[in-house]
């Protein structure tokens, strides 16, 4: 019911703004050879279904620009002579900010007697022309308008088929993986996870993206057999890039709400010239929140985090076009002692301090030549945690249990080639260098959840360093413009223990009819683990690195995809796959594997004998914002299993069976001109439930403490997950400025997801620990 207050209340003050004349906003944007990435000139830009026919026609830069727009949405087409039309879909024009497309182009490969191929969506198919299945373009605006998205491209992207999301992380778990097993891509560089509290959570996860929506633009999500560019990845890369600031007039935005503040700004440098900034800053505190729903937001209210983006754009008339770009992070999150000790789960009280400091930033540069071009960064990052954690006792005394420090650096050098030999070839070859550093003091008492819990121990301390070398070369071919493939390769090196591995990279796409098309994908791939892994030492004393000589984890996989544009609006994706993971890191004689692992730290010896596979069909039916409103509906089947180190074969932790998603919207334009615009969106999903180690109670109570049946280990389940998330927005255009009211809410009904188990001294019995936590946020926000 209180939602219900607060959603009417928000309505009541958007409509009290009252009615304005019509406002107009503008579109510009550049268009592109999709494989040369050369600027296309004299391309006809046009507005569908406009009377008159309102468009433009590019430059000799490849530059367009369309005025004096009514605010609204518009599908935008790009046509140019040998080459395939393409469509935007769902444009939104504002009168506070400029609309941007970037469109690439693709060139016929001319054949006698073919039938026009229809226009290509820009949703239908991912920016990266090498992939032939398994990828999915990412819209920023998506991240913004779809609920669950709140501005995170990492939970929007749990409405994809074959993606599990959790309310506690918004770690990524594609068709069974672990989330660890997810590769993070900003700029065209590999980067640590780069998300709040990440890997605090469950290794591999966070709380949300870094990466503000002001800052993000659209990227490319990969769920297996990506392209050869792609390694150090074994469930799916997300590939993600930074838009470029408005280099013609400034803009700015500022929004505030029960999370905290942001603000962002982006302009040229000097009007009339084409270098351009843009930045983002948040400042968000969980404390408001959980003073106005203290039951919903859980542990969460102790969170405070800040985040600062940016990126420079310095095009240069011969020496190509220069980047600054950089992303930081602070993170803090302190868990309190209740004063009043009948508030306590125990007989004793836990006290958590946890800081978490992220650096990343390049420097990048492009340079186009004839149908080419070379594109190179150079990239560093920083991350620093700090992990305390007491036991505090009811006459106010405490130990404590954790005290964990870690420092690391990467610093890595990318660069490759792109040569378009013809409308049928395209190659592209590149290398990376990345230097590994780390430095780490690890302290813990033997179970921080028992009393006693007995004296901390110090599991790992020192320092290291390495180097891991890598190059790929893969070339996309046409033999007309009906089929399509790519093959490539892709080697990796590790100088610390000399383990190399060299991938096979192939695919290919048949459009049979303008409708239905097919495509085949198969790669190999392979990761190194975290770099602190190899460094873990023996426990007795001159034991030596036990875990130095781990090899690459690898998987095969194999995707199959069938894609049938049923209409102009709505598209249905069906993808079966098999996957088949092997030399992956197990504790010997345990079922404990890496696939199923949760902790950001390692203190165990390893050996790469354990298996995996995962199977399963996704389906996706997507229907484009058309005549205000829109739908996606996914569907998972799958089986995941694996073999730890003991040699049996398991279910997953995260071998949950179905993944069902219902995502729907509509927008209403509202106003005497109608020129302001009402949206609601509403996701459900409805998912397995995670399996588990049960408990063997007898031993729990004989031991007062807790003892694991590893017998029956993840053959039973959880209940079935059922989480539903809600999205409503009123946004007000005036000339130069726009308005907009929302309410974003994560986990409206409140679904509670298992946690940890605890031992009760009081109860003197162990005790499942389960969590609901509802992320409100009502916000205002203003671009001008």
């Amino acid at each position: 019911m209180k939602t219900i207050r607060i959603m009417i209340g928000f309505m009541m003050l958007a409509q009290a703004v009252g009615l304005m004349a019509q406002q107009v906003g503008n579109i510009r944007g550049i268009v592109t050879d999709r494989a040369s990435g050369q600027a296309l000139a004299y391309v006809s830009v046009t507005i569908l279904n406009s009377n008159p026919a309102v468009g433009a026609v590019t430059d000799s830069a490849g530059y367009f620009r369309i005025n004096d727009l009514p605010v609204g949405r518009y599908d935008i087409r790009s046509s140019y002579l040998g080459y395939e039309p393409v469509v935007f879909r769902e444009m939104m024009v504002t009168s506070g900010k400029e609309a941007f497309l970037e469109v690439s182009m693709q060139e016929n490969v001319r054949q006698l007697g073919e039938v026009t191929i229809l226009p290509r969506t820009n949703k239908e198919v991912p920016l990266n022309q090498m992939a032939m299945a398994g990828a999915r373009m990412l819209s920023v605006e998506e991240a913004s308008r779809y609920a669950g998205g709140f501005d995170d491209p990492a939970r929007l992207v749990t409405a994809f088929a074959g993606v599990l999301g959790s309310m506690n992380s918004n770690g990524i778990a594609i068709r069974g993986n672990s989330p660890q097993f997810l590769q993070w891509r900003i700029e065209g560089a590999e980067v640590p996870n780069p998300t709040h509290f990440s890997d605090i959570t469950g290794v591999g996860g966070g709380i949300l993206t870094a990466l503000s929506s002001q800052v993000l633009g659209n990227s490319d999500f990969f769920t297996g057999a990506f392209p050869a560019e792609y390694g150090n990845a074994l469930s799916g890369v997300f590939d993600m890039q930074l838009r470029s600031g408005n280099n013609q007039q400034y803009e700015h935005t500022a929004q505030i709400g029960t999370l905290g503040v942001e603000f962002a700004s982006e302009g040229p440098f000097q009007k009339g010239k084409q270098a351009s900034y843009l930045f983002n800053y948040r400042y968000s505190s969980m404390a408001l929140a959980g003073s106005l729903l203290p039951d919903l937001t859980g542990d969460a209210a102790g969170m405070r985090y800040q985040d600062l983006s940016f990126k420079v754009n310095l095009p240069t008339k011969r020496a190509g076009t220069f980047s600054l770009w950089g992303i930081g992070i602070i993170d803090h999150y302190l868990q309190s002692v209740p004063k009043d000790t009948l508030e306590w789960l125990n007989s004793f009280e836990g006290y958590g301090d946890f800081k978490q400091t992220k650096a990343t930033g390049g420097i990048g540069h492009k340079i186009s030549l004839n149908n080419s071009y070379f594109k190179s960064a150079l990239v560093a990052s920083f991350t620093q945690n700090r992990l305390l954690m007491d036991q505090t006792y009811s006459d106010w005394t405490s130990l404590r249990v954790t005290d964990m420090r870690s420092t690391n650096w990467n610093i890595s050098f990318d660069s490759y080639f792109n040569k378009k030999f013809s409308a049928a070839h395209t190659n592209r070859t590149g290398i990376n260098a990345t230097g590994l550093f780390y430095n780490i003091d690890y302290n813990m008492s033997p179970d921080v959840n028992i009393y006693p819990p007995g004296s901390m121990n110090n599991y790992a301390k020192g320092s290291g360093r390495s180097l891991l070398l890598s190059a790929f070369s893969q070339s996309s071919i046409r033999l007309n413009n009906r089929l399509s493939g790519n093959i490539g390769l892709h080697g990796m090196y590790f100088f610390l223990n000399k383990k190399w591995v060299v991938e096979p990279r192939v695919g290919i796409k048949w459009q049979a009819s303008q409708e239905h098309s097919f495509g085949l994908a198969y790669g190999e791939h392979s990761r190194r683990e975290n770099l602190d892994y190899y460094f873990v030492e023996a426990p007795q004393p001159g034991g030596g690195l036990v875990n130095k000589n781990l090899d690459f984890a690898k998987a095969h996989h194999f995707v199959f995809a069938y894609d049938w544009s049923i209409s102009e609006y709505i598209h249905l994706k069906v993808e079966p796959y098999y996957q088949y993971l092997y030399h992956i890191p197990v504790a010997k004689d345990s079922l404990l594997s890496l696939i199923n692992y949760r902790d950001f730290y390692m203190m165990l010896p390893l050996v790469n004998s354990g298996k995996g596979e995962n199977y399963g069909i996704d389906f996706t039916l997507e229907r484009y914002l058309h005549r205000g409103y829109y739908y996606l509906f996914t569907a998972s089947l799958f089986k995941s299993r694996y073999m730890g180190g003991d040699g049996v074969w398991r279910n997953t932790r995260l071998d949950r069976t179905y993944l069902l998603n219902a995502l729907a919207g509509k927008e209403w334009k509202i106003g005497k001109q109608k020129q302001n615009m009402l949206s609601l969106s509403l996701r459900f999903s409805f998912q397995g439930g995670e399996r588990y180690i049960p408990l063997d109670e007898e031993a729990s109570k004989a031991s007062q403490s807790l003892v694991y049946d590893t017998s029956q280990a993840y053959a039973a389940r959880f209940s079935p997950d059922f989480i539903s998330h809600f999205t409503a927005a009123y946004k007000i255009n005036k000339k130069s400025i726009s308005h907009e009211f929302s309410l974003k809410v994560i986990n409206v009904t409140g679904n509670e997801e298992f946690d940890s188990y605890y031992y009760d001294y009081r109860a003197d019995k162990p005790v499942k620990y389960m969590s609901a936590i509802v992320l409100p946020n009502i916000s205002y926000k203003i671009e001008f």
